[in-house]
């Protein structure tokens, strides 16, 4: 989350110096799993990148652990930088589509029974 008003919020990554390998999210241990070094650094993501693919989910996953809203929609998206990252899409579902331009925002997740707020990370068309 930024932490002042006018700050566009941004994903961290990591890059390795050596082989230059982006993963996501950030690792941090500074060990790349491809080269086997220790040259990890931190890297600010693209805000802006291209579906891969997309899923609408219709029920709840099981376990419990979800406490989000459903339906929803799921998938991955391709940055510039050439990592993929997981995510939830929001906005209208019929306007996703597979090599459409999404973009980076925050948003409410859900709410516990004492009032916090959870918030995630999701993507939204850009012809929404």
């Amino acid at each position: 989350m930024p932490s002042l008003p006018d700050e566009k919020t941004q994903l961290i990554g990591s890059k390795c110096t050596n082989c230059g390998e982006l993963f996501f999210p950030k690792k941090d241990k500074g060990l790349c799993i491809h080269c086997q070094q220790i040259t990890l650094e931190e890297v600010k993501l693209s805000r802006q990148g291209k579906i891969a693919s997309f899923t609408i989910v219709l029920q709840p996953p099981s376990g419990g652990f979800y406490h989000g809203p459903v339906p929803y929609a799921y998938g991955y998206v391709d940055l510039p930088e050439g990592v993929r990252i997981e995510t939830q899409f929001t906005g209208d579902f019929n306007t996703l589509e597979i090599g459409g331009d999404v973009e980076l925002v925050i948003e409410k997740l859900y709410e516990d029974a004492e009032g916090n707020e959870f918030v995630t990370y999701k993507f939204k068309p850009l012809k929404d």
